[in-house]
Formats: C-alpha cells, structure tokens, sequence
C-alpha cells in the first residue's frame, strides 16, 4: 500500500520517469519517510512505557548486586531496554561508580546502551527480516559484553578522572507511577522524540535515497565488497567521524544493503556509526582520562571490526 502510494506519487503526480536516477532516489525517499515515522511512531511510544520502569536509579540498583562476568551479561541485556542517550553518559558514569559497579560492567552497559537500540531493532525487522535483526542485537550484546571484559581486566579504575570518585551520589526517591501515567508519560515522550530527531532522520533517508539513485554500485561494491580484505576497517573508521541516531543511520543502511554490500561490513558501519562517535568522546572525556578513553574506543572497535569481519565469513 505504502509503495503503491511513492510509486503513484512520484511518477503519476511529479511525473517523474520510473527509469531515471532522480525518479528512483524521489521513489525511495517518499516511500522510505513515511514507512519509517509510521514506525517511529508506534515503536518509540511502545518502547517508551516499556523504559518508564527502568529508570536511571533503578538501572544501578540492579547492576549494582551483580559482579564482573554475570554483571556484564546483565548490563548489556539491560542497555537494550534502556536507550540513554550520549548526553547521559556523565551523570550515569557517575553514578554507576559510586553505586560500587565494577568499572568493567559499566562499560558493558555505555557501549551496549546506544549500540542496541530498540527502535533500531524493530525497524531493522521491518526493512530486512527477523534474522538480520537478531544479527544485529546478537552481535551488538556480544561486543558489549566482550568490550566490558576487557576493560574490567584491565584494572584501569585509577585512569577515571580524580574528581569522579570525590562524588557521592545519593540514591533518589523513584515515584511510582500508575499505568495510565505511564501511557501518558510515553505519549509524551514519544512526541518530544520524534520532535527531537526528525531532521535527522530525514537527512538519513535523504543519504539513503541518494545512494540509492546515484551511487554507482560498481564502485561501492568495489571498495566495500567482499573481496576487499580493509573493507570492514574501512566502514569503521568511515562511521565513528559521524553522529546519528539509530533511527537515522537504517534508511543509510538499507540503501547500502540494497546496492549489494556485505551484511557484516554493512553492520560495522552502523555500530561504529551508534556506539563510538566523536561527540561521544568529548563527553566521556569529561568522566575518562585519554589512556582509558583510547582503551574503550580501540577495544570496541577492534570487537566491530571482528564482528564485521565473522558475519561476512558465513553469511
């Protein structure tokens, strides 16, 4: 129905050929908008009441009974359901640390909770089929998991910055709300979100039709494609220059998909793009010292550039 209206739209009423360049690129960016925000919509306000009961305060109280190894298990399953945003990285760093999580598990949690997002994971559903979907959370909690590990193994609590263990935080009165507060309160958040990320995910569509209408597929295939050994590399370092949301990097996705990439190649590009970005970093500097820094985002980027590399190999 969805298509029938872009196809309709496009070449009936602009007149556009279907066989052109830009009558293909219009296609896809009518079609691909309004499939997505319907998705958008029904998902985020979904998700939305499924996060009011996992709030900040209550995240720590159940990471913080759980040590190293099972912790980190639990705090990468737990970043799925609890999508904060890079904003919140200080003020739950900070509080992570002074609830007694071992260093370790919160990075399980950090890198797990923008990797894997939910809404992400619906839309990838969506767009490509159950399988590619559950790649992308299997993989994403597997590099959360791995990349947490390391860093708790690495005893490296003394390159947190100084001032972070001087904090103490107390630990907050969570209001209980009844449901029908929390169906309002993910009315709401669902409005201000999309309010918040529109422009971004028009400018992802808008990069995916272009990719879809103009990208030579030839060339892409020829840089990015199976028989180039520095093609993952290449998509990692390609994604962590760029900030996006989830919601905003699958329309860029799929058009990647589309022009025949690898689905392991494709995937690093969009967990390098979600997990590891330069603003990120200028925030996490705050809470980080530069060795810790440089240790989090080499190690998870060495786990997506592995990733990449094994979903390649058998798919």
């Amino acid at each position: 129905m969805l298509k029938t209206f872009a196809d309709y739209f496009v070449f009936q009423v602009v007149g556009l050929d279907a066989k052109s360049r830009l009558g293909g690129a219009l296609d896809f960016f009518v079609y691909d908008t309004v499939k997505i925000f319907l998705l958008l919509t029904t998902i985020v306000y979904v998700v939305a009441v499924i996060r009011s009961y996992f709030s900040p305060e209550r995240t720590r109280r159940i990471l913080s009974h759980n040590r190293e190894y099972v912790g980190n298990v639990l705090a990468a399953l737990l970043g799925i359901v609890t999508p904060f945003c890079s904003c919140s990285a200080v003020p739950l760093f900070i509080g992570f640390v002074e609830s007694g999580i071992p260093l370790g598990v919160t990075f399980s949690f950090l890198v797990s909770s923008p990797m894997v997002n939910e809404v992400a994971l619906i839309m990838l559903w969506g767009l490509f089929g159950w399988k590619i979907a559950l790649t992308y959370v299997g993989s994403g909690v597997v590099v959360a998991i791995v990349a947490g590990m390391v860093i708790g193994r690495l005893r490296m609590e003394r390159h947190v910055q100084d001032y972070v263990w001087e904090i103490k935080v107390g630990a907050a009165e969570m209001q209980e709300q009844t449901f029908r507060e929390k169906l309002d309160y993910a009315a709401g958040y669902t409005v201000g979100l999309l309010k918040k990320i529109w422009p971004y995910v028009i400018i992802g569509i808008g990069l995916g039709a272009f990719i879809h209408g103009y990208a030579p597929e030839d060339l892409l295939v020829r840089y990015a494609g199976r028989d180039n050994p520095l093609a993952v590399p290449l998509a990692v370092l390609i994604g962590v220059p760029l900030y996006s949301n989830a919601a905003g990097i699958v329309p860029v996705v799929q058009a990647l998909m589309e022009k025949g990439l690898p689905i392991g190649t494709v995937l690093a590009f969009m967990m390098a793009v979600t997990a590891l970005s330069l603003p990120e970093a200028v925030i996490l500097k705050n809470v980080l010292k530069t060795r810790l820094l440089a240790t989090f985002f080499g190690i998870v980027a060495a786990a997506i550039v592995i990733v990449g590399y094994l979903f390649n190999a058998i798919l």
